[in-house]
């Protein structure tokens, strides 16, 4: 399109984007042109869509404005390939879901659609979603657009490649064990995981259906944190609301979001379960200093059973049927590896799990550990189970309220992991999982980048367990000089708001 200056139109942020297409200064199909063309050069290298959205480029040439402008007027957004748009497939990367296309939109794309943003693409998906790499029979694997032996992370891994090479400006994907802030880390951008529940599920096609252990979350990621809370602001609206009743009716907060009172933060440098890189340790203890620095207070705060949460509260309420709905999904797929050992640990009965998990015990007791974790659950074990999981976040509540927290700090898995190493470092996912066991609000935002000493200190990287996991993950983390590492800013239940204001702090300093 000669006219259209794309330099110019991809260097804008959001806000700035949405200002000059809502006074007329910028015509909404040269932002659309300028987009697709970026989108198709990210799509070349790293392979992250899946498909192209036909009918957004109508509505560029139709989005002439009448009336109010929507907060997001003719904004290209891109959207992962489990969030239903209507005419689409939504695959999960199962070659049984193709030419299977969604009779409607999902809420959240409804309302995207009113606020007049123009989803153009749908992007790619790990097989399942229950993974944070990006691969799948249909549209092969995707690559890091920061460096291509790298993944992009997952399952929103598309959408993080997508964004973080500047083919979309605003993306939204889903989150059930980091599948938000893995992809946002590892590709350098922001992310935010809402609590479950503040933006409408529906429409939108989980791992695992069913399952109420973990609360998975749809969320933004974007370059920046103002373009997030705008986002925010654009979906928290009566539209929403009104088409999913479920949703509870909290529109976007701006005091508590421009709010400039200094904050109470909590943090810890590990979880005592995945030792974190150098890299991620440092990231921590400089955001720390900055905010102490600029008069914020920080407190340590003490994480304890993390393994526990993993395996009895995640692992065991994902899995609580011994993995069989899991399992079925596969049947007739021809691809299975990326998954492995789930698989085959989902297909295995009961009395060997115990057996297995018995006998390696002694030897490698966080792979016992996940053993058992997969074994069938009666109801009643069930029920149990998710009494016990209200108890645990009462009571990491209650540690919260002690120490007067309003906000966390907490380390994110990084620098970007290479290709097919998180499939076998499942239980890497340690700390993003615990705040979808906890249903928290969490952000990432990248702060530092890999140094030649980072590297150096990594020789020394042993982890706590030293077992087969440990000696895997150091070996994934090596040769990463240069590759952003991210923190997670975390808030309680319903306070998104509070989490953005804490994510654009760190982001400033």
């Amino acid at each position: 399109h000669p006219s259209v200056n794309m330099v110019s139109i991809l260097s804008l942020r959001l806000p700035e984007l949405c200002k000059k297409l809502q006074d007329g200064s910028l015509p909404p199909e040269h932002v659309f042109y300028a987009y697709v063309s970026k989108a198709l050069q990210i799509a070349t290298e790293t392979n992250c869509i899946t498909e192209y959205l036909q009918e957004s480029e109508s509505l560029a040439w139709k989005a002439k404005l009448t009336g109010k402008p929507g907060l997001l007027y003719g904004v290209p957004v891109s959207i992962k390939d489990s969030i239903d748009c209507e005419g689409h497939d939504s695959t999960l990367g199962f070659i049984k879901n193709l030419n299977k296309p969604a009779a409607e939109d999902s809420v959240v794309v409804q309302v995207l659609r009113r606020q007049g943003a123009i989803p153009f693409v749908k992007t790619n998906v790990p097989q399942s979603l229950i993974s944070y790499d990006c691969k799948n029979l249909i549209f092969g694997q995707t690559y890091n657009p920061l460096l291509f032996t790298r993944t992009p992370g997952g399952s929103s891994g598309g959408e993080g490649a997508l964004v973080g090479g500047g083919g979309s400006i605003l993306g939204f994907g889903t989150d059930v064990g980091g599948s938000l802030r893995f992809p946002a880390a590892f590709c350098g951008i922001c992310a935010l995981k809402p609590t479950g529940n503040r933006l409408s599920k529906k429409g939108i096609i989980a791992g695992v259906i069913g399952q109420k252990a973990v609360a998975a979350g749809v969320g933004p990621m974007a370059k920046d944190v103002e373009s997030l809370a705008l986002s925010m602001r654009a979906l928290l609206c009566e539209d929403m609301f009104s088409l999913d009743s479920t949703v509870p009716p909290l529109p976007f907060n701006e005091e508590v979001y421009s709010s400039t009172q200094p904050l109470r933060i909590g943090y810890y440098e590990t979880d005592y379960f995945t030792m974190p890189s150098p890299a991620m340790r440092r990231a921590v203890r400089e955001a720390k200093q900055m905010l102490e620095e600029a008069g914020h207070t920080l407190v340590p705060f003490e994480l304890t059973n993390v393994d526990y949460v993993i395996f009895n509260f995640c692992v065991r309420g994902m899995f609580a049927d011994g993995g069989a709905s899991f399992s079925k999904k596969f049947k007739g797929e021809l691809e299975r590896s990326s998954m492995g050992l789930f698989f085959w640990l989902a297909k295995a009965p009961n009395w060997l799990k115990s057996v297995l998990s018995w006998i390696a015990k002694p030897f490698v007791p966080r792979f016992s550990s996940l053993v058992r974790s997969m074994k069938a659950n009666t109801v009643e074990e069930v029920w149990s189970l998710h009494h016990e999981i209200e108890g645990f976040c009462h009571q990491f509540t209650a540690q919260w309220k002690n120490l007067n927290l309003d906000v966390m700090l907490c380390p994110m898995l990084g620098p970007a992991l290479g290709i097919g190493y998180p499939g076998k470092l499942s239980v890497a996912v340690s700390y993003t999982m615990l705040y979808n066991a906890l249903d928290f609000p969490a952000g990432v935002v990248p702060v530092t980048t890999v140094t030649d000493e980072d590297e150096e200190e990594l020789r020394g990287y042993q982890g706590y367990f030293r077992d087969w996991w440990d000696r895997t993950l150091a070996k994934a983390f090596h040769g990463s000089t240069g590759l952003p590492v991210a923190v997670q800013c975390v808030a309680l239940p319903w306070q998104e708001e509070l989490c953005l204001r804490f994510m654009k702090e760190v982001e400033t300093l």
